[in-house]
């Protein structure tokens, strides 16, 4: 995977580790204009393909700084599956369980990865992302519906899905956590605004509850799946170039 915005050291990091985190992807005048813009339509109604229909969503979703390393890290052409504004609050706003984003978004073959941008300041103090090192190489855990409502975000939905050969169903989906979890394999990262992390499908992430006064926890992520991958969900099969 030579010949990209990544030196062969990163690229070989993201695969032993299962992400990478990159400084400086968004500069400071295009952060306070997403902040500008999400605080004039933070009345609209938002979906996972928000970035079809929102300018300043998907300038961060084709972002020409973040796109080639995505392809880089994919090795072909990346599509957006979906994207993400991830605003947690402080005294209280609740995380994500810890989970591997392959539970929610099913891909044949699985090329599914995601770009975590800090649209703040975000460390463990504020309820910033955590990983689990490794974790990608070692398939999908066994998982429950998060239990802890004071740190985590718990919820199911039934999902509509589609396979290949025309065949339909329904299948639900939870507010996954991972079951089997050692805590002493969780890193806390201190990813400073405008920074962002790439990750695998596979990457045990996710974060706790933002206990801080007065520091809401900002972040913006868009997943994307290599170019000819086929996703079950039908919510998410519409597909947008990056490039």
């Amino acid at each position: 995977m030579s010949g990209g915005p990544l030196c062969q050291t990163q690229v070989e990091r993201f695969a032993q580790d299962g992400f990478l985190v990159v400084a400086d992807l968004l500069s400071p005048d295009e952060l306070a204009a997403f902040a500008a813009h999400e605080r004039a339509t933070a009345a609209a109604p938002r979906n996972l393909q928000h970035h079809r229909i929102d300018p300043q969503w998907a300038h961060l979703a084709k972002h020409p700084g973040i796109v080639p390393i995505v392809r880089q890290l994919l090795g072909g052409r990346p599509q957006i599956a979906q994207t993400m504004y991830l605003a947690k609050a402080p005294q209280g706003g609740t995380g994500i369980a810890l989970h591997q984003d392959s539970m929610y978004i099913r891909n044949t073959p699985n090329t599914l990865m995601a770009c975590w941008l800090a649209l703040s300041d975000t460390d463990r103090a504020n309820g910033g992302l955590c990983v689990v090192p490794g974790s990608n190489r070692e398939g999908l855990h066994p998982a429950h519906k998060a239990r802890d409502t004071r740190q985590h975000a718990s919820w199911e939905t039934d999902y509509e899905m589609r396979a290949p050969d025309g065949r339909e169903w329904k299948e639900r989906l939870v507010s996954f956590e991972i079951s089997d979890l050692d805590p002493s394999r969780v890193e806390y990262l201190r990813v400073p605004a405008g920074s962002g992390v790439f990750f695998t499908g596979m990457t045990i992430h996710g974060s706790y509850a933002n206990p801080s006064a007065d520091r809401p926890r900002l972040a913006f992520a868009t997943h994307y799946v290599r170019e000819g991958t086929w996703i079950d969900r039908r919510d998410l099969q519409d597909l947008v170039d990056a490039e």
